[in-house]
């Protein structure tokens, strides 16, 4: 008979396994990081132009690093990307299309909105794999403080002064916490 750690909750009914917790932090993961680019490119097709161009293009760079990371990944470990993708490709240019047609602060409040919501998400899967998957939670910390640095380079470009900025960032925040939820399990 196996002994229970005491430190750790026992595993109910309905529970993910380890491998299964892998494979959906690796699917929304991939899933967010690809989201992240097609913002950033909806950003600079309408700001290329403007002085946030450059600091946009990069965190677009960062984004597709972590994006070929996670690609890496998904085949490595042969699990399989999320079947949102072709809706991502579409919504993820159109939300920074859109933000940047607002204007560079509405840009940046999204991207600030949406990096507060995945810091706080990359910090629940280090937590939660961090027993099973040390290696993997390494990546997800790399990855994590390059999104507190996207969030805190839009906080410093003026987010918070883009017009509506509370009202925007909640209708962000929330879509960006829906796209986590549906992409960990389609």
């Amino acid at each position: 008979m196996t002994r229970r750690d005491p430190q750790k909750p026992p595993r109910l009914p309905g529970d993910l396994t380890p491998e299964a917790e892998t494979r959906r932090a690796l699917r929304v993961d991939h899933a967010g990081e690809y989201g992240a680019v097609r913002i950033y490119q909806g950003q600079l097709a309408v700001l290329k132009d403007s002085p946030a161009a450059s600091q946009i293009e990069h965190m677009a760079e960062q984004e597709r690093e972590h994006l070929a990371a996670f690609e890496t990944l998904l085949r490595e470990r042969r699990v399989r990307p999320t079947a949102l993708s072709p809706f991502w490709h579409v919504a993820g240019f159109a939300l920074g299309a859109g933000s940047a047609l607002l204007g560079e602060k509405t840009a940046m409040a999204c991207t600030a909105a949406v990096e507060e919501v995945i810091d706080t998400h990359y910090g629940r899967q280090i937590d939660r794999l961090r027993e099973s998957e040390p290696d993997l939670c390494d990546t997800l910390a790399a990855c994590r403080a390059e999104e507190v640095e996207h969030r805190d380079l839009a906080l410093a470009a003026g987010a918070e002064d883009a017009p509506g900025y509370e009202a925007f960032r909640f209708v962000v925040k929330a879509a960006t916490r829906t796209a986590i939820w549906l992409s960990e399990r389609l």
